[in-house]
């Protein structure tokens, strides 16, 4: 490379921050984006204001289909649209987005007459919707429209409106669709949650549609990562230390539970035991002379996370703890599982 492709190398910007708008006009530039904010949330308040009895009629028909609630839209709403049928179905709302265009050519076939149809158009007179109108109203399948023209020809048609309320685009022009976007989606939100609660949708339900990412980890109970109980390191209290360490080493927790005759979990013996007991005497020792006694312990159906702070947040931090059941170890989980398991 010669000199002056060097120079000219060493002369450009090391960063994109050096070709950031001056002080001026990035002023200029948070001022249009909390004017767009403004009036978003503007438009989300008069939405709330205006929700009145056709919310309920609308739940009533989405929990009243016994098969899928079908959600369609066109450019902008179809996007939204896509969104909101991700939700109910991740809630507990079987769910699928059908594409208007791709309905006229073939696609009517997914909608069955169990199904409930969520149409979404701000103007109400998308022509790409005029298909599924006609076949949610020729096969009396429930139609339930969120749009901004109330007397609109997808208005008419449905059995429920959802209506927008008249709130200003935050486009400059007032065309882009955003703050109708906006509204659109956090009805469909409304949607997915007030049913999700109606039906009682449970964290373990939840954690069965998200069993990936940090949601699926979030939800993780002590009994999916466990050790069960034939991996359980168990001595007895009258036996001799000698024979706890055995077991101890042969499974690897670094510590064995002790149980008394009823199978109860009475304490535990530790690495961290061992070494304050160490001395000569330490191996004929009784197990119940150098156990901690009423160790920490967790259930089952406890977080995984919650297994984690209960290691980390003690005043002497552990590496293993029991699952107990009506106070008999049924499992064992280690820090190590939890970590492996994605645990935070």
């Amino acid at each position: 490379m010669g000199e002056k492709a060097v120079a000219t190398v060493l002369d450009k910007p090391s960063s994109s921050l050096a070709n950031r708008p001056p002080a001026s006009g990035l002023v200029r530039d948070l001022a249009v984006a909390r004017r767009v904010i403004r009036a978003e949330i503007e438009g989300l308040e008069q939405l709330s204001q205006t929700l009145d009895a056709a919310f309920g009629v609308a739940l009533d028909l989405c929990a009243a289909a016994r098969g899928r609630l079908i959600v369609t839209g066109i450019g902008k709403s179809g996007h939204v649209g896509r969104k909101i049928a991700a939700t109910l179905a991740s809630t507990g709302t079987p769910a699928q987005f059908v594409h208007p265009a791709e309905a006229s050519h073939g696609d009517l076939g997914m909608i069955g007459v169990d199904d409930a149809i969520l149409a979404l158009s701000n103007s109400g007179e998308s022509a790409e919707l005029a298909d599924i109108i006609f076949y949610s109203r020729r096969f009396k399948i429930p139609l339930i429209a969120i749009t901004g023209g109330r007397g609109s020809t997808l208005a008419e048609a449905a059995d429920v409106v959802l209506p927008l309320p008249v709130a200003a685009e935050a486009c400059p022009m007032g065309l882009a669709p955003t703050t109708s976007t906006t509204m659109m989606l956090g009805l469909g939100d409304a949607l997915a949650v007030a049913l999700m609660e109606r039906r009682g949708f449970s964290e373990e339900e939840y954690r069965t549609f998200h069993p990936g990412g940090q949601i699926g980890r979030v939800l993780l109970k002590v009994s999916d990562v466990m050790h069960g109980a034939g991996a359980l390191p168990l001595v007895k209290p009258d036996r001799p230390m000698s024979e706890a360490i055995i077991v101890m080493t042969q499974h690897g927790f670094g510590c064995a539970g002790v149980v008394n005759a009823k199978g109860r979990l009475v304490g535990i013996v530790t690495d961290g035991d061992l070494r304050r007991h160490m001395g000569p005497s330490l191996m004929e020792s009784p197990v119940e002379t150098v156990m901690t006694h009423a160790p920490k312990t967790i259930g089952p159906d406890a977080l995984a996370a919650e297994a984690l702070g209960l290691m980390n947040m003690s005043d002497k931090p552990f590496t293993a703890m029991f699952v107990v059941a009506d106070a008999k170890p049924i499992g064992i989980v280690s820090v190590h599982d939890l970590l492996r398991a994605g645990v935070m």
